[in-house]
């Protein structure tokens, strides 16, 4: 009971630490997590509507822009921050108190209470500003996050340890994590792919993840091809190989070896 009240403090310590860290001590480092989003939704609605006279699905541009792009910045964001976890708190791991696991959780917890801020204001301005009334599935919105949450988690923590072994790695990583944005759904809906395409691009979790969360948003939504058991599997080995990695990873994390 002891050793988890311990662990519970250092999570809480850590994400104090996070914060301050990250968005600075000053009001405007947080309100530039905010604003960032909103303005790249509102930047992307103004591109579309010039290009096409009707969204892909619906009536409203920016809430079928915001459906992909809030899906996929739950993975896009949490993933990256992942990623620099060692990075940012190699100093901690000195002390025997202070578990790479703590770290994780720590920076975990507050990259999803950030996107799920970020959620909710953008749904809002799009529902009060433009006028929507449709019902959506708030529920079916928390799954579809929880899960882009938590393959973000699994390829980050994956990338802690892959990051700092090789070089080269993170080069070819970037280089493939780039188009995805492009190619996972954000801007069009895969069934209307033609085949083989549609078939190559369900391969790809994100786009599951992308098609979850736009049929809640959506109620008249089909999304054919939706998978959510395979979006969770795929989740879970990327976790477990990440855990896994970490773990044997650890006595030359603390040793300042990795």
């Amino acid at each position: 009971m002891k050793l988890i009240e311990q662990h519970l403090r250092v999570t809480a310590a850590l994400i104090v630490r996070e914060m301050s860290t990250r968005y600075g001590s000053k009001p405007g480092g947080y309100l530039w997590a905010v604003f960032d989003p909103v303005a790249h939704v509102a930047m992307m609605t103004l591109i579309f509507q010039a290009i096409a006279r009707m969204p892909a699905l619906g009536l409203s541009f920016p809430l079928f822009f915001a459906s992909g792009y809030l899906a996929f910045t739950f993975y896009q964001r949490m993933s990256s921050f992942m990623a620099g976890t060692m990075k940012a708190n190699k100093a901690l791991f000195s002390y025997p108190i202070v578990s790479p696991f703590d770290a994780i959780v720590s920076r975990f917890i507050l990259q999803v209470m950030t996107d799920a801020l970020v959620a909710m204001l953008i749904l809002f301005l799009i529902i009060e500003i433009g006028g929507v009334s449709q019902p959506m599935n708030y529920a079916g919105m928390i799954e579809a996050a929880g899960a882009a949450a938590v393959l973000g988690l699994g390829i980050g923590t994956i990338n802690i340890v892959m990051f700092a072994r090789s070089a080269l790695y993170e080069q070819i990583f970037g280089i493939i994590n780039r188009p995805l944005f492009m190619i996972s759904g954000v801007f069009f809906l895969p069934e209307n792919l033609p085949e083989p395409f549609r078939g190559v691009i369900l391969y790809n979790p994100l786009v599951h993840i992308i098609m979850w969360f736009r049929s809640a948003i959506y109620p008249e939504y089909r999304a054919d091809g939706l998978d959510k058991g395979y979006v969770l599997e795929v989740a879970l080995v990327c976790f477990v190989l990440g855990l896994t990695l970490l773990t044997a990873s650890m006595r030359q994390i603390r040793e300042d070896r990795l």
